[in-house]
């Protein structure tokens, strides 16, 4: 019975190391989960700053193609 025991206390043992590690990779999910959110917004913000510059360009662009007066 002792050797019962034994292995019982183990599995318990091992049980616990297993629940603190499944709480530390949900924690981790967790935050990695917050971070994916918070590049996936700065990712639309700088795309619309990039369309924006772009309009921009375009703008300017258009206004330099026109020849001189003197053409």
């Amino acid at each position: 019975m002792p050797d019962l025991e034994q292995r019982i206390a183990h599995l318990e043992t091992q049980l616990i190391f297993l629940e603190d590690t499944v709480s530390s990779l949900d924690v981790a999910l967790a935050h990695q989960q917050q971070q994916v959110i918070e590049l996936k917004s700065e990712n639309r913000l700088l795309h619309q700053q990039l369309k924006e510059q772009g309009t921009r360009l375009d703008s300017v662009d258009q206004v330099d193609n026109t020849p001189p007066p003197h053409y």
